[in-house]
């Protein structure tokens, strides 16, 4: 897959020139990527970050910080590689194949259980917009209304594990879900999963009015697009650690005053999302990054009762194997 590196200018005779220069220079790679945490100049790291998805919003303050300097302010040459549904942050980054990633927060609790030791260091999103999308007036008011309809849901999806254990939910048909709307606008009464951000603008673009209910609602409310790192990593690079923190929070204080601008920048990335849709991604993400916690300790911050009511929900749903102290999946050492 294509790797997007972080610029302040998407100029192409910029980067032409700069291409001659290095050639001159001895023909360094003109990416300045690596893979691993490599010198990409007089005090500069150069390091890999994977991202969850697709460029989106989402990602916003990443791509902030890469068009505004802000990596480069802090001593870092960043290359940002997208996600995907075939991509897993988690197996790039443990692999050593990248050193910053991208992920929800329950992934990383499931895979310490599978023996792979992450350290959350940082999160842009202080809740998740995880819900349920269902027609306008279909009635639903409560997760138990989901009884008697077909409910497109992934399978595997941790929240779902959760929502069963907690509510009567015997009478729902589970649908698998494929990424398709088809079969879930042609039917009143379905609902499906989505994200607050995306999937109900998408819809009402198509004429389905919509209502949505917070998978959080239920208690359930894991951090999102945390960003993260090896354990043995972190012991080994604290400053490396110490400046990606810092350019993911000031990059997203950033997004906050520039988004509009931010997200031409993504649109180019990822033309599928016009510039409406990133705009209404943008509008709704942001109570979840600013707020909260955020509104008090800043953006980023994380705090140990919530990483402790995360493994609990986890270990009493049976997918965690032995408990651990949650003070070793994260830290908030590098929030200033």
């Amino acid at each position: 897959m294509k790797k997007l590196t972080g610029s302040k200018s998407l100029s192409l005779l910029i980067l032409a020139l700069f291409m001659v220069m290095l050639t001159a220079c001895g023909g360094e790679d003109a990416g300045g990527s690596t893979e691993g945490d490599g010198d990409g100049g007089e005090g500069v790291k150069s390091v890999k970050m994977v991202l969850n998805w697709f460029p989106k919003s989402q990602h916003g303050g990443i791509y902030a910080a890469a068009e505004k300097g802000i990596f480069e302010e802090n001593g870092l040459d960043v290359t940002l590689e997208p996600g995907g549904p075939q991509v897993s942050a988690i197996q790039i980054v443990s692999s050593g194949s990248a050193e910053f990633g991208l992920v929800h927060a329950d992934q990383m609790v499931i895979a310490k259980n599978q023996g792979i030791d992450l350290v959350a260091v940082a999160t842009a999103m202080q809740g998740s917009p995880q819900a349920f999308v269902f027609h306008e007036g279909a009635g639903i008011e409560d997760f138990e209304d989901l009884n008697g309809r077909d409910v497109y849901i992934q399978p595997g999806i941790t929240y779902w594990e959760f929502l069963k254990s907690k509510y009567d939910l015997s009478g729902v048909n589970e649908m698998a879900y494929n990424g398709q709307y088809a079969n879930f606008m042609n039917d009143k009464d379905a609902v499906s999963q989505s994200f607050l951000t995306s999937e109900p603008f998408m819809l009402e673009n198509q004429g389905i009015a919509n209502e949505t209910m917070l998978i959080s609602d239920s208690g359930y409310d894991p951090y999102n697009v945390v960003l993260f790192v090896t354990k043995k990593y972190l012991e080994e690079n604290e400053e490396t650690v110490q400046k990606m923190v810092t350019a993911f929070v000031d990059g997203w204080n950033e997004y906050k005053n520039s988004s509009e601008e931010i997200n031409e920048v993504i649109h180019e990335l990822n033309p599928d999302l016009s510039l409406e849709s990133l705009q209404f991604e943008t509008e709704t993400q942001a109570e979840f990054i600013y707020e909260g916690d955020a509104a008090e300790h800043g953006v980023g911050y994380m705090s140990e009762e919530r990483w402790t009511t995360l493994k609990d929900q986890l270990l009493d749903l049976g997918l965690l194997e032995e408990d651990f102290d949650a003070n070793e999946i994260f830290t908030t050492k590098f929030i200033k």
